[in-house]
């Protein structure tokens, strides 16, 4: 009995881990969407003013 009851704590402990490494990537994926539309916005806004100035 004790066997199972080991067994099913690894799997809980290593589903936690799995599910926070997914949360943290899927964050990370957000933010690294978030500042690559601001960057290219800061392009666009870039390339536009330098061929009205131009």
């Amino acid at each position: 009995m004790s066997t199972v009851l080991i067994i099913v704590i690894i799997v809980a402990v290593v589903l936690a881990i799995v599910g926070g490494l997914n949360t943290a990537l899927n964050w990370l994926l957000w933010v690294a969407l978030i500042v690559g539309v601001i960057a290219l916005i800061a392009f666009l806004m870039r390339v536009i003013s330098g061929r009205r100035s131009n």
